[in-house]
Parts: C-alpha cells; structure tokens; sequence
C-alpha cells in the first residue's frame, strides 16, 4: 500500500511579515535594519530586537551565507523526500535563520560547516515562496 505524500506545513504570513513573503514571492529575501542602531535582524518583527526602536527599514539581502549548523533528518515524513537538511545559516549581512539545504547530497561529506550558500527560492502556492539555501556556485552562469 503507498503512502499518500501530504502537503507541506507552509506559514501563515502577518502584518508583520508581509513585507518578508512579498519578496520571496519576487525572489529576494528582505530583512529589517534599524535606523537608530543599525541592527539588521531577523525573523521580521515591528521593532528592532536590540533596542527596541520602530524606526526600522526593510532591505534586500545579498542571499549570501554560510552554514552555521545543521541537522539531517532521516525518519520518514509523509510531506518531505528524504533524508533532508534542516540547518541554520548565517546571512552575510548578521543574522541566522532557519532553512533547508538543497542542490547536494543530504551528508555530512557534503555540509560542511561553514560552507558558502546561496539562497534559492521554492514557490508553494500563488502566497508562498520558501527561501532555501544551495551551496554557493551552484547555478551561476
């Protein structure tokens, strides 16, 4: 008997991160940067998380990073192929965010820490686009 494959988990944008999907959806990854401190954060929220100030401005990320650490999963999951990569990346411009590691084999002789990345973007449906990393080089021309 096969196994029905489900849908995948996808977010539900906000106010708040709206600015953060619309980008996607056009294939740039956006993040915050405060105008008081210069603090560039993420995950995007109204305010800057350093010193709270909400004077903050949205710009488009370089979508360059480097592989902080990741995970890779192996148990079966109904909405993913597997084995796949949960990692955290370290965006050129500071912060560190969550995503999947795509465009190489899901082993640690392939992630290697501190690997350059480059992110890519998935589309899901018509509201959401999911940024993803591949290591970097990967589709240049």
């Amino acid at each position: 008997m096969a196994v029905q494959k489900l849908a995948r988990a996808l977010p539900k944008p906000t106010p708040e991160t709206e600015h953060f999907w619309e980008g996607t959806r056009v294939h740039e990854l956006r993040l915050q940067r405060c105008d008081e401190c210069d603090h560039v954060y993420f995950p995007p929220r109204p305010f800057c998380p350093k010193c709270s100030s909400r004077k903050v401005k949205v710009f488009r990320a370089s979508g360059r990073g480097t592989l902080a650490s990741y995970v890779i999963n192996e148990r079966p999951h109904p909405s993913f192929e597997g084995p796949y990569c949960i990692a955290l990346v370290d965006l050129e411009e500071g912060p560190r965010m969550m995503s999947n590691i795509v465009g190489c084999s899901q082993t640690p002789e392939a992630l290697v820490l501190d690997m350059p990345l480059q992110v890519m973007f998935e589309v899901q449906n018509d509201e959401i686009t999911l940024p993803m990393f591949e290591p970097a080089g990967v589709n240049d021309e």
